[in-house]
């Protein structure tokens, strides 16, 4: 049986769930292909934390995203300080010179990721297929067809490859690649600090890198992220607790007291890519499958969901004008 629809989404994270959200009002019947199972909110801190712009407020608000995110896990900050070590060089930000009452928000990836699930389920629009992924895809002049790794097979007028960093859309569909790698690794952890954070975002610049410490909904607690070099993640993940809170204090000049560890130790690595289209023939790519960019001034998963509203702008522009959206 062949499943037919107008709008077919590989990747069922933040940023293809905003776009199909963007299109909740929309005629488009659109399918969501999503190899892991649905987030699972346990009350446990996330390392993985976003810095949500003001801008994408806007889009959670527009699509009813915002109300379904705990209120109690959402950070908003309003200064920023960033300095270099062993340095005179220092740089504050306050929301109060743009004329704004925050400069962004710190949220849990799981916490936006929940909200957006709960949104993109309700609407009748979609039909989700998860856990499942594809296994092959052909570009047609008319359309694409798609074989899902289930059996199913879907024929679609606009394939989005939203499916990460690593994107199969991306690579099956031989779309070149500018990247590198930044050659360091991000760490990431949440940290108990002996004072209040006072809902400022912090970094300072090392001879290694940056790290950031970036403020939770707790006034002590804070999420950090280390960039250094390979060699140096992997000696600082197997520190000890108590070695690893002194290394992290003294590097952070005990701007917030003694660091206390709170969590496990993650780190991935950081590698600059850029997809040279972000869009041909019956395939367009959004958020990570088309560009990543180092996490020091917070943007990416920011570019993300302005790709996603974008793209969801064009496609009603074509459909309006009786165009193909393909």
């Amino acid at each position: 049986m062949m499943l037919s629809y107008d709008l077919t989404i590989i990747g069922g994270g933040m940023v293809g769930l905003t776009l199909a959200a963007s299109l909740a009002k929309s005629n488009f019947n659109i399918a969501i292909i999503e190899n892991s199972e649905a987030v699972e909110l346990t009350g446990q801190i996330a390392t993985r934390v976003s810095a949500i712009s003001a801008a994408s407020r806007t889009i959670f608000e527009k699509t009813d995203v915002w109300q379904h995110i705990d209120g109690k896990r959402i950070t908003p900050y309003d200064t920023m300080f960033v300095w270099e070590k062993d340095s005179f060089g220092k740089i504050a930000f306050d929301a109060q010179q743009v004329d704004a009452s925050q400069l962004g928000y710190i949220i849990e990836n799981d916490q936006i990721q929940h909200a957006l699930l709960t949104v993109v389920k309700k609407q009748t629009n979609v039909t989700f297929y998860s856990p499942d992924k594809l296994s092959n895809i052909a570009l047609g002049d008319g359309e694409a067809w798609l074989t899902l790794e289930s059996g199913k097979n879907i024929t679609t007028k606009l394939v989005v490859g939203a499916d990460g960093a690593n994107s199969w859309v991306r690579n099956k569909v031989d779309i070149p690649l500018t990247h590198w790698d930044y050659n360091h690794h991000a760490l990431v952890a949440t940290i108990k600090t002996d004072l209040p954070h006072e809902n400022c975002a912090r970094q300072v610049f090392t001879p290694d890198g940056p790290l950031a410490f970036l403020p939770l909904f707790e006034k002590n607690l804070c999420s950090i992220v280390w960039s250094v070099p390979p060699e140096k993640a992997k000696l600082l993940q197997a520190l000890c607790e108590s070695e690893f809170n002194k290394q992290l204090t003294r590097t952070f000049d005990n701007r917030l007291g003694f660091c206390e560890l709170q969590s496990e130790r993650n780190s991935f690595p950081l590698t600059m890519r850029y997809a040279r289209d972000f869009a041909k023939h019956r395939v367009a790519l959004i958020g990570d499958a088309a560009h990543t960019i180092h996490p020091l001034a917070g943007q990416g998963v920011n570019l993300g969901l302005l790709d996603a509203v974008s793209l969801a702008q064009c496609l009603l522009e074509n459909s309006e004008a009786d165009k193909d959206i393909g």
